[in-house]
């Protein structure tokens, strides 16, 4: 496969580890990185290294009340923010290869032809926060291949109401592809395989926070709109102290039951099951690196000879959240080049990439 070049907007958690990830991955070449502060382009390749070590705890998650519109209509803000801030310099800009902007994603587009992927690497705060991304770069005239790690059900129908405006513009989109959705969707529609009727499908997971939460706040606050108490609004309302009260309160350790994850949307759209017939779960431990449970998926259903039977994948204990987020989205982003270099255009989701059931 030739050499793919590819963009990361977001230098939190996921888009830090994707560019770390991407060095391991045979030809990946990371060319750009932004973050609401600037941008670094480099076509030869980023140093990599150096702009970790730059942004080092450059984490922006604290809600801002003068969140404020571009004409593109990417949000952005002034505030200081959560950003934890070792230079001179907010975010990626603290690295030498990076220069503020005021619109880092526009810049991002305005060098799209020389970019055969983004990665979107952005928690979805709002639940159109990435499809208004993507109208961005459609409308902006790039064509080539957007992928995103989101979590939410009712994101994927959001996504496919702009499949055709994808297709015109040339842009395979790869939606929910990280560890669940991304990775337990695809081994769930393999699992699959086995029967010609799914009545049942489990995931279970357990994330240990290997890097801790101050480089996963994000994400945190992501999943703990989850809880019966909160949604995605309350949520992304609650300040780093309220955050803190709610892991204080539970010993560090969060359990989710019955989660809005879009891996029921995306093994439906894939005709693998029902949505219904989906259900997810896990526990995240926010203070220990060794998974709080096993992440294990299960597939019940009947085989063509009628018995029924159930395929149990499991995830390794020793295998970090970064490393079943970041792996499996650089490995869905060369598949997403693969059928745009094809000519498929539009929005598919991990079980799609799979044996067709």
């Amino acid at each position: 496969m030739d050499e793919i070049t590819f963009a990361v907007l977001g230098t939190g958690g996921i888009g830090r580890r994707a560019l770390e990830v991407s060095q391991y991955k045979d030809t990946l070449t990371p060319v750009a990185a932004c973050d609401r502060h600037g941008v670094a382009v480099d076509f030869d390749g980023l140093d990599v290294d150096e702009l970790l070590a730059a942004t080092e705890g450059n984490i922006d998650s604290e809600p801002r009340d003068d969140e404020v519109v571009t004409d593109g209509g990417a949000a952005t803000s002034t505030a200081e923010g959560g950003v934890k801030q070792h230079g001179e310099d907010r975010g990626v800009v603290a690295s030498s290869q990076a220069r503020p902007s005021e619109d880092p994603i526009q810049a991002i587009i305005d060098h799209g032809d020389r970019i055969d992927a983004v990665l979107l690497a952005l928690p979805n705060y709002e639940h159109d926060f990435i499809p208004r991304t993507a109208d961005r770069f459609a409308e902006g005239g790039y064509a080539g291949v957007v992928i995103d790690v989101l979590k939410r059900s009712r994101v994927i129908d959001m996504l496919d109401d702009r499949s055709e405006a994808f297709e015109e513009s040339g842009i395979t989109f790869i939606c929910g592809a990280g560890a669940t959705p991304g990775l337990l969707t695809g081994a769930a529609a393999l699992a699959a395989q086995s029967f010609v009727e799914v009545t049942d499908v489990d995931i279970w997971w357990g994330v240990g926070l290997e890097s801790g939460y101050e480089d996963n706040r994000g994400t945190v606050r992501e999943d703990i709109a989850h809880l019966p108490e909160y949604d995605i609004e309350t949520a992304r309302e609650l300040s780093e102290d309220e955050i803190e009260a709610i892991i204080d309160d539970r010993d560090g350790v969060i359990e989710f039951e019955d989660m809005e994850h879009a891996d029921d949307v995306l093994l439906e759209r894939a005709g693998v099951c029902d949505a219904e017939d989906v259900s997810v779960g896990g526990i995240l431990d926010v203070r220990n690196d060794e998974k709080p449970t096993t992440t294990t998926v299960r597939v019940t259903g009947r085989t063509f000879d009628g018995e029924t039977a159930t395929n149990t994948f499991r995830l390794g204990d020793e295998t970090s959240m970064e490393a079943n987020v970041n792996g499996p989205a650089l490995g869905y982003l060369k598949a997403g080049v693969r059928r745009n270099r094809a000519g498929e255009y539009g929005v598919f989701g991990p079980a799609e990439l799979m044996p067709g059931f």
